[in-house]
């Protein structure tokens, strides 16, 4: 029985999605800058995919700007942010469990002369409320944090974060990364109190290549790519018309019937960890988030694990996929200050709506029969 459980990477594509991309190529081609009907086409395209992330995010249409994925997004966002504000101050605040695509443009910023401060998690990787306050400076610019984690699926207090950051300081810009909580809870950036948001197509049953970003109206940005001043020239380039179609409707299918689909994946994971945990030295390191499971089995290697599941057509990860073909313990389970032998055998395990309880039954039996013989193998 094949066991696909590695959705926070990457998620099967709707087939409604791959149909009207293959129509839209196939079809309705056109560049959407063109002023014949070929290119008005096209453009439509791109106005009701806006319509239907607007909708779902209740926010307006010209307040996202399409991109090509969640990694562009957070550097359009953390770069364009800091280099607008710049003569307003040059601190940036951010937290210490935060994606590749985020910590990345921020290291990049510190070797631009900017100077970065890092906020620490507790034991479950919430951030520590007390030492963003304490953080917070006169010559702040920009805090940015993730709303779920990629690595444990913890649920970032978001609301409270951005009172505390305006509370301060309306001025400073606040940033979220959202790539891995759009399409698995219902919030609105601007009820949240969040200035800048990302998101990614492919995690939502979307294509790769796809993503967008949510940029609060009238806020001051600058651009990071220039050429023909594509979308209000915050984002120059022929615009992926295929991609933008898809990952609007991969939302508006990933919105409807939204929580009977969350509650399902719910009960998937709640098993799983309840069952796995019961054997010997097996732990959770899990957050709230619905599709996201950390377990750390002990005695074995993660890589070793990983192999021996996929051996049985399980596939998981030893954590986030952007980082994870490289060998180097997590960030993410470090800040958590787990002990040793649970930072070296941990691995994630993430569901969609289409996982189903008998992939999680011989799951578990599976791992419950190559515990003890790893364990052995390892000694």
């Amino acid at each position: 029985m094949e066991c696909y459980f590695d959705n926070a990477a990457t998620t099967a594509v709707f087939p409604e999605v791959k149909d009207l991309m293959v129509k839209i190529m196939e079809e309705d081609y056109g560049n959407p800058s063109s002023l014949h009907m070929k290119g008005v086409e096209a453009e439509r395209y791109i106005k009701q995919s806006a319509t239907r992330i607007a909708k779902e995010l209740k926010c307006q249409e010209k307040e996202l700007t399409f991109t090509s994925g969640g990694t562009e997004s957070n550097n359009l966002a953390i770069i364009g942010a800091a280099m607008s504000k710049r003569r307003q101050g040059r601190h940036i605040i951010c937290s210490s469990i935060e994606h590749a695509s985020v910590s990345a443009p921020v290291e990049f910023l510190e070797k631009e002369g900017y100077e970065i401060t890092y906020i620490g998690v507790d034991e479950n990787g919430r951030l520590n409320l007390d030492e963003l306050k304490n953080a917070l400076r006169e010559d702040t610019i920009l805090v940015s944090t993730m709303y779920v984690n990629n690595e444990i699926g913890v649920i970032e207090p978001i609301e409270e974060i951005s009172k505390i950051v305006k509370e301060f300081n309306e001025n400073i810009v606040y940033h979220v990364d959202g790539v891995q909580a759009f399409g698995k809870m219902r919030f609105s950036p601007k009820r949240l109190g969040v200035d800048l948001m990302s998101f990614s197509g492919h995690k939502i049953h979307g294509p790769k290549g796809s993503g967008v970003l949510y940029i609060k109206d009238r806020l001051l940005m600058r651009p990071i790519i220039y050429g023909g001043g594509q979308q209000n020239a915050m984002r120059s380039g022929t615009e992926n018309v295929p991609a933008i179609a898809g990952m609007g409707l991969a939302a508006e299918l990933m919105y409807r019937d939204n929580e009977k689909k969350m509650e399902h994946i719910r009960e998937l994971k709640k098993s799983f960890i309840d069952r796995v945990t019961a054997l010997e030295n097996v732990y959770d390191n899990s957050g709230d988030a619905p599709h996201i499971m950390s377990i750390s089995f002990v005695g074995v290697r993660s890589e070793v694990m990983l192999h021996a599941l996929e051996d049985k057509e399980i596939y998981v990860s030893a954590g986030s996929a952007c980082s994870s073909n490289k060998p180097h313990v997590s960030n993410v389970l470090k800040a958590l200050k787990l002990p040793q032998e649970r930072l070296e055998s941990t691995l994630r395990f993430s569901f969609c709506e289409d996982n189903t309880m008998e992939q999680v039954d011989y799951a578990v039996g599976v791992i419950g029969k190559l515990l003890p013989m790893l364990r052995r193998y390892t000694r």
